[in-house]
């Protein structure tokens, strides 16, 4: 039986869950949506979309450190349904929209109001001792792949509907999440852990200048960094490439997504707690970037779709690497700043976001137009090696801050 350290944690999974169903059941949908609104071909749709990816990203840079700061001021509870509030009407507006421009529009508000994965991790930072985080990060990383398992499918199959159906289903799903947090979610910020909050220090900067006075980080967040704008291939072209390399519509491309996550929740839930504790974090983040890497490579080069299912057996071994890195950052601050670190990992990844997906659209492109329409993953790869490996040659001991007395101790 599972059990969790505080009863805001079930709570705050669920509304992961349900956020990631609302973004992925739209995911199937979205080339031929672009390819309508745009009146273009595959390829140059693919090429808008990264735009569109990047958008989100650009707003939510700057919107990020704010919202992970306010969440340290004023608490957690209320920046999480703000959020939520806004992703619905964000998808309202989305299905809506009668040309490309208004598309952007709904990205940059979904992007100013930030990503709940943000304000999730600092509530499971608040409750969980720091040395059990990484598996509890890894808890919501299952949550994720649950959602990418029934979000696709679910957009796949409303799709017979029209494009726009899937939409107005994420609206009404982020609502009803919206609701249920304001019904059920208890603040985990204790006001004693609480500071003042001043837009000064509310830029990607001021999030991580606590993160660096705790060692050696630099190697740490370029490592993410490089693995963010790798992995951002899978949102950014995945819908594109399945539908130029396999022919594939978007019941295939649903159903391919969710299995994508449903490898990701039986390796959060039953594999990432056993590596770490058998072989720690930063071996268990090597191990994920690794088998992240190879399976990219792989990918490049299928010629079938079942092809697609077999790589990912070993492939979502790559989804440890999210809890093993995030529980290393955590554990770097004290209680008053897991909201502000969040808001930077965010910021952070948001130039990920802004930058990975016009490389992997463009990758993607490129590489359909000159006959080798795989270069997108061999890119992605190339910088998620590159993020394995400065993780194991360059990252050294880092000193974590114990929450309890603020003593600093070695890993």
């Amino acid at each position: 039986m599972i059990r969790f350290d505080h009863r805001a944690v079930p709570i705050v999974l669920a509304a992961a869950v349900i956020d990631v169903i609302g973004f992925g059941v739209v995911m199937p949908v979205l080339p031929g949506l672009v390819t309508q609104l745009g009146h273009m071909n595959l390829t140059e749709a693919t090429r808008i979309a990264g735009w569109l990816l990047a958008s989100f990203a650009v707003a939510q840079f700057f919107a990020g450190p704010v919202l992970g700061n306010l969440g340290d001021a004023y608490g957690r509870r209320v920046v999480l349904i703000a959020s939520m509030v806004a992703f619905s009407f964000d998808y309202a507006l989305m299905a809506w929209a009668p040309t490309l421009g208004w598309l952007f529009v709904g990205r940059i508000i979904a992007g100013t109001a930030g990503a709940i994965f943000g304000p999730a991790g600092a509530v499971i930072a608040d409750v969980t001792p720091p040395e059990k985080r990484a598996g509890a990060f890894g808890w919501l990383g299952a949550a994720f792949g649950i959602g990418f398992i029934i979000g696709p499918a679910l957009g796949g199959l409303v799709a017979d509907y029209g494009t726009r159906m899937p939409f107005l289903l994420a609206a009404v799903l982020a609502g009803t999440n919206a609701i249920a947090m304001i019904l059920f979610l208890p603040e985990t910020h204790k006001r004693e852990n609480r500071r003042p909050f001043h837009l000064r220090d509310a830029h990607v900067i001021g999030s991580f200048k606590p993160l660096f006075a705790a060692g050696n980080a630099a190697p740490l967040l370029l490592a993410w960094f490089l693995w963010q704008v790798g992995g951002i291939v899978y949102p950014a072209v995945w819908s594109f490439w399945g539908a130029i390399r396999l022919g594939w519509g978007p019941k295939d491309i649903g159903l391919s997504l969710a299995w994508v996550g449903l490898g990701s929740v039986i390796v959060q839930a039953f594999v990432t707690q056993r590596f770490i504790k058998a072989i720690g974090e930063r071996k268990t983040a090597i191990v994920a970037l690794t088998a992240g890497t190879l399976n990219l490579f792989a990918l490049s080069f299928v010629t079938a779709g079942w092809q697609v299912y077999v790589l990912f057996l070993g492939g979502c071994l790559g989804q440890m690497g999210w809890p093993a890195m995030q529980g290393i950052l955590s554990r770097m601050v004290d209680a008053t700043r897991q909201g502000a670190l969040q808001g930077g990992i965010g910021s952070m990844n948001s130039v990920a976001q802004i930058l990975g997906p016009l490389i992997a659209a463009q990758s993607l492109a490129f590489g359909a137009a000159h006959g080798f329409d795989g270069l997108a993953f061999v890119v992605a790869g190339a910088l998620i090696g590159s993020a394995a490996l400065i993780i194991a040659f360059r990252l050294q001991p880092l000193r974590y801050v114990d929450d309890a007395s603020n003593v600093e101790t070695a890993p």
